[in-house]
């Protein structure tokens, strides 16, 4: 473990920890008989909770390394896994204890094994797998961007086939869900996520330096900027336009933002580190580009869907998740698309778009009705990054 891993743990241990989150929702009276706990460890948050087959979430709890990974600028592999391997029972625990249930009622354990950071999917996997063969409890192994898709039918009746966006920090994709674990992928980023590059960009804004942002993380801090800022002041050519497909680029935008980021240091006479004064408009530009090109792509996975049948020309649905998706400005230029083209919108509300327990239990009780990857052996069960 490198010097910057270790300074960052010692700090969390001298009280500048990340924060803890419990909550539960059951009833005593009213109890279904089929219970999935969820465990999720997919990158820097350690959820858990149980839900039963109504939909109903009886407990969670979450440990959030938000503050820690701030302190570093970015997420630190190491630190994240140890930060798991320190908290995961005690979260499992916590959400057992709030839901009033023991293992022993559980119907199975639902777990995030791809994609994520590979130290921190190997921390809840191997956590489940000596919880499971002490209770011989049967195993479902979730894909995370499965959970984030099915995260909509647990708070809203929808039923299958419907258009999916998924924007966050990792990842960014457009699918169609036909089934529990039946996805038709229609495009995804050629390279990095919308998340990862609003968090560089502040990074090179220097916003944590900001009086208003110094708490935030990249793509909250650019967010709230923005609301305060003229998107007109730059123009950022927009990647991809010459491509006839569903497909996402954020790496090259991301170049381009910070060539014009070194342009108004050089007008403004200030060193990089230092803080633009226009700042707030640079934000509102980058956060307007990023909206716009996931529109872009988005109203063409529209088109292709009802063009070729895949979804009805009436009463077709888009449903967006992940952490980008609580972006309210995204979201409200995603809600007009969807005006624009007679889709309803649907959004799972903001706790539930990040990283959670919930969404990996249900996708669990998902499976469980369906029958689908339910195992009674965790042998050959291995994680995988990509």
């Amino acid at each position: 473990m490198n010097s910057i891993a270790k300074s960052v743990l010692r700090s969390v241990k001298h009280g500048r920890a990340a924060w803890l989150r419990t909550s539960s929702a059951h009833s005593r009276k009213q109890r279904f008989h089929r219970l999935v706990l969820g465990i999720e460890t997919s990158c820097d948050d350690t959820g858990a909770a149980v839900v039963d087959e109504a939909g109903c979430v009886l407990g969670e709890a979450l440990h959030c390394q938000k503050e820690v990974h701030l302190q570093s600028g970015g997420i630190i592999p190491v630190v994240a896994q140890q930060l798991h391997r320190e908290n995961i029972d005690r979260v499992v625990q916590e959400a057992l204890c709030a839901s009033g249930v023991s293992v022993a009622e559980l119907a199975a354990v639902a777990t995030t094994v791809k994609p994520g950071l590979a130290l921190s999917l190997g921390v809840g996997l191997h956590y489940s797998r000596g919880l499971v063969s002490r209770h011989q409890k049967p195993f479902i192994p979730i894909h995370h961007m499965e959970a984030h898709a099915l995260t909509i039918r647990l708070t809203h009746h929808l039923e299958f086939p419907f258009l999916v966006l998924l924007i966050s920090g990792g990842h960014c994709l457009l699918a169609v869900a036909q089934g529990v674990s039946d996805f038709l992928l229609l495009g995804q980023s050629i390279d990095i996520a919308p998340g990862d590059m609003l968090d560089k960009v502040a990074r090179r804004l220097s916003l944590r330096k900001h009086p208003e942002c110094h708490s935030m993380a990249g793509g909250k801090a650019i967010e709230h900027l923005a609301q305060t800022g003229n998107q007109e002041l730059l123009t950022f050519q927009l990647p991809m336009q010459q491509y006839r497909n569903c497909d996402f680029s954020f790496s090259g935008l991301q170049n381009v933002i910070n060539n014009a980021i070194v342009q108004k240091e050089k007008e403004e006479g200030i060193q990089e580190g230092e803080i633009l004064s226009c700042v707030k408009d640079v934000a509102a530009a980058v956060q307007h580009a990023v909206a716009v090109h996931i529109i872009q792509r988005t109203y063409r996975a529209m088109l292709f869907c009802i063009k070729n049948s895949i979804l009805p020309s009436k009463n077709a649905t888009l449903v967006v998740s992940g952490g980008v998706a609580s972006n309210q400005y995204i979201r409200k230029v995603l809600q007009n698309l969807a005006d624009a083209n007679d889709f309803a919108l649907l959004c799972p509300p903001p706790r539930l778009c990040t990283d959670n327990g919930v969404m990996i239990a249900w996708n669990g009780i998902e499976r469980l009705r369906a029958g689908l990857g339910v195992l009674h052996s965790t042998a050959g069960v291995r994680y995988e990054p990509r």
